[in-house]
C-alpha cells in the first residue's frame, strides 16, 4: 500500500481545518497506507515534500485556489526543463511535462468542482483513477489554474475603464483604443462574471483552450428615451493571451491572488499538464 503525504499549507487550525486532515489520516490508515501530515510553511517545506514524489502519493489540502496553485508553481519549477535541454521529443503545444498526479482535499470551495469528504479523497488517492486538466503559464514565472480578472474599481466600487490591447491568437479583441471595464482569461470558471455580467461561457479546465472576454461600455440610444450605458462583451478561445496594457498600474487578480500590471504579459495554456486522484 502507498505512503501518502498530506501537504496542508494552513498553519494552526484555522476554520477548523485541522479536522478534516486528521480525519484524511484516519481514512489512509484504515486502508492500510502510511500517513503523514505535513504542514507547509515556506517553500523549502514544499519542495521537501515533492522531493519525496513518486515513492510516495501526495494530498494537497488548501483552503483557496491559490494555496493550491502555489504548490503546482513549485512542481512547474521543478519538472519543467529549460529551454536549452528541452528534449527533441516533446510535445509541440507544451512547455512543461505531466506533473505527477496529486490528490486535493478542499479546505474551502476551489476553482474545480472536487470531492471535499476526506474518506472520498482518501479513497481517490489510494486508486488508479484519474483526471486530466489544464494549466496556464505566464511569461511572468508562474502559473494560473483558474483564471485572470483584470479591471480597477473606485473606493465606492464602481469599475474604471481601462486601455490595452487584447490578442488571442490571431484575434484582436481590443486594438488599445477602446476603454475596457474588464477582461476575463479563464481556466476555470472564477471569473466567469463580475458582479453579474457574464463574461465567458462554460468554460472547461480540460479542452485545451483559454477562454478570453473583454466587457466594453457602449452607449445605447434607443428611438424615444434617453441614451443608456451598456455592455458589450467580446469573446474568443485559444492557445495563448497578449494583454499590452496602455494604462500604468492596471490590477488584477490571478487565482485570487492580486497584482498591478505594468508591462505587456502572455498566458497560454499547456494540455493536460497537471492531473487529481478522483474517485
Amino acid at each position: 500500500m502507498a505512503d501518502v503525504v498530506i501537504l496542508s499549507l494552513v498553519e494552526g487550525d484555522a476554520c477548523g481545518t485541522r479536522v478534516p486532515v486528521l480525519r484524511c489520516v484516519d481514512a489512509l490508515s484504515s486502508m492500510g497506507a502510511k500517513a503523514l501530515p505535513v504542514v507547509a510553511g515556506s517553500d523549502a517545506a514544499i519542495d521537501e515534500a515533492l522531493s519525496r514524489l513518486p515513492d510516495v502519493r501526495l494530498v494537497i489540502a488548501a483552503e483557496s485556489t491559490a494555496q493550491l496553485r502555489h504548490v503546482l508553481r513549485r512542481m512547474v519549477r521543478r519538472y519543467a526543463p529549460p529551454p536549452s535541454k528541452r528534449p527533441s521529443d516533446f510535445p509541440i503545444n507544451r512547455t512543461v511535462s505531466d506533473l505527477p498526479t496529486v490528490g486535493v482535499l478542499p479546505l474551502a470551495p476551489l476553482a474545480f468542482e472536487l470531492p471535499g469528504d476526506p474518506d472520498t479523497v482518501a479513497k481517490a488517492v489510494l486508486g488508479s483513477t484519474v483526471t486530466k486538466l489544464d494549466l496556464l503559464r505566464h511569461d511572468g514565472g508562474s502559473v494560473t489554474i483558474d483564471g485572470v480578472l483584470v479591471g480597477a474599481a473606485s473606493e465606492s466600487g464602481t469599475p474604471l475603464a481601462w486601455r490595452g490591447r487584447i490578442d488571442v491568437d490571431d484575434t484582436t479583441l481590443s486594438d488599445g483604443t477602446e476603454p475596457i471595464i474588464a477582461l476575463s482569461v479563464a481556466n476555470a470558471g472564477g471569473t466567469a462574471q463580475l458582479d453579474g455580467l457574464p463574461l465567458v461561457t462554460a468554460p472547461n479546465p480540460a479542452d485545451g483552450l483559454i477562454d478570453v472576454a473583454v466587457a466594453i461600455p457602449v452607449s445605447h440610444k434607443p428611438f424615444l428615451g434617453k441614451a443608456r450605458l451598456r455592455y458589450e462583451v467580446r469573446r474568443a478561445q485559444g492557445r495563448a493571451v497578449a494583454v499590452t496594457p496602455r494604462d500604468p498600474d492596471l490590477p488584477f487578480l490571478d487565482d485570487g491572488v492580486a497584482g498591478v500590471l505594468n508591462r505587456k504579459r502572455s498566458w497560454w495554456i499547456e494540455p493536460s499538464a497537471w492531473s487529481v486522484y478522483t474517485s
